[in-house]
């Protein structure tokens, strides 16, 4: 049971992640603002004395990028969907040897 429920914890950690960082890079959110222009981001800016920071964040390079390991983060939940019966089995099986031991 336990194993079930860390695959399914693990897959859910990977939708939210996925979803989260293949959207937020291009989206306004409220008051936190655009992307490469929210409060964090210029407080970081203005204690560390490095603007260019904020010029790459707000790059479309950038932004790609983390898009691009969000939907890493989708393939890896699916691929984990696809398999799930197996990675269960596996965490099993790993469980039952450090038993033994």
């Amino acid at each position: 049971m336990i194993a079930k429920l860390t695959v399914i914890f693990f897959i859910i950690l990977c939708l939210v992640a996925g979803v989260a960082l293949t959207l937020l890079p291009w989206m306004s959110i409220g008051k936190l603002g655009d992307w490469g222009d929210n409060g964090l981001l210029a407080f970081v800016v203005s204690k560390t004395g490095l603007p260019v920071l904020q010029t790459t964040v707000a790059s479309g390079w950038f932004r790609g990028a983390v898009t691009g390991l969000g939907v890493l983060n989708l393939f890896i939940a699916f691929w984990e969907m696809a398999h799930f019966k197996k990675n269960v089995q596996m965490i099993e099986d790993k469980d039952e040897v450090k038993s033994k031991k």
